[in-house]
């Protein structure tokens, strides 16, 4: 059958289209990179430490919600699925040494920021009464590492009642049961706001949050900060990022928000970006916040050589893309890192009349 020519450049334009459509360049905001505060739960938990121990003279605050230490699997899937989540005999989760260890091993190499930058950090650390997945060991070496490196006065550490594996979050409409862990991971326990608590902690006093939002999310094109096929980072080609009204004009603060396994747009919709809590705070708070999406991908995939083995769309935390995944030299880090200095370049003058 021959496709008239009318037809044919139709369905070209219509494939070119549907391909770039949700795919807007980030915007450059002017944003203020000073006191810069990332958080993540699960996967998004430990992403959220990886990024505060590699850039630890810009980060100035960590939110972790079920993470880890740094480097804790060591670049083993094996360790990852044993001592940084459900530790036993003969897997136990690394002591704070050991964790200072790494770190002052990576920081000599120069693929992280001097370990002395994260201790004028606050950290905030909530672990799950009912979360099996990431078990409170795991979380209390955690805690014991930044014990030893900060005040008592920066850290905050939560242990919520009847908790699961899952973002604590008031402003889902459909939230699961608090003690539940399955998907969207986003659970209500009462009045508990996580994305409330910590960003209150990490950045000071704050506004109480909006009831009616005036910013917007905007959706924006991944693919020229991953400096390869995004797929090949087990990356989306699409982020997003949630800009209130007021940041246009620039001056607004930034915090990464990560999500978890299982949780990205492409596995729960926008489940995640809407409804994690932080949006609200956020509105009246002159603070940007950053939402970079994973994507699945279970070995071989089309285009690529890489056998990248991530089929729950986990943040890179075990060395499943490169070896340099938990420094500035990892592809993911590379990625978020580039995504802020677009966001911190001048926004663009409004057109003269």
């Amino acid at each position: 059958m021959t496709i008239p020519r009318s037809l044919g450049a139709l369905l070209l334009a219509s494939l070119v289209f549907s391909a770039n459509a949700a795919e807007a360049p980030l915007p450059a905001l002017g944003a203020q990179l000073a006191g810069l505060t990332v958080s993540g739960v699960s996967s998004g938990g430990y992403m959220a430490v990886q990024f505060e121990v590699a850039y630890s003279s810009l980060v100035t605050g960590a939110g972790v919600l079920a993470g880890g230490p740094y480097e804790c699997a060591e670049g083993s899937l094996w360790r990852a699925l044993r001592n940084c989540t459900a530790p036993g005999v003969g897997s136990a989760a690394p002591d704070a040494a050991q964790t200072l260890s790494h770190i002052e091993w990576q920081a000599q190499a120069g693929r992280i920021d001097p370990p002395a930058g994260l201790r004028d950090d606050r950290v905030w650390v909530l672990s799950g009464t009912e979360d099996h997945t990431v078990e409170h060991p795991v979380v209390d070496a955690l805690l014991a590492f930044y014990r030893q490196q900060l005040p008592e006065s920066a850290i905050r550490s939560v242990t919520l009642p009847q908790a699961g594996h899952a973002m604590i979050s008031i402003a889902d409409p459909k939230p699961n049961a608090c003690s539940t862990s399955e998907p969207p991971y986003i659970n209500r326990c009462g009045d508990f706001d996580a994305a409330g608590q910590l960003l209150a902690h990490l950045i000071g006093p704050l506004a109480p949050r909006s009831t009616a939002l005036h910013g917007e999310v905007i959706v924006f094109d991944q693919r020229p900060y991953t400096g390869a096929p995004p797929f090949e980072l087990s990356l989306a080609d699409r982020g997003y990022a949630y800009v209130p009204a007021q940041c246009h004009a620039g001056g607004c603060k930034v915090h990464v928000a990560f999500h978890g396994c299982r949780q990205s747009e492409s596995q729960v919709g926008m489940r995640f970006v809407k409804g994690a809590g932080y949006n609200e705070w956020a509105d009246t708070n002159r603070l940007i916040v950053l939402y970079p999406q994973t994507i699945p991908r279970s070995g071989w995939t089309w285009g690529s050589w890489r056998w990248v083995y991530n089929p729950k769309g986990c943040w890179d935390w075990w060395g499943y893309t490169d070896d340099g995944y938990a420094t500035r030299d990892g592809g993911q880090i590379r990625a978020v890192r580039a995504m802020l200095d677009r966001l911190a370049q001048p926004p663009a003058a409004p057109p003269s009349r």
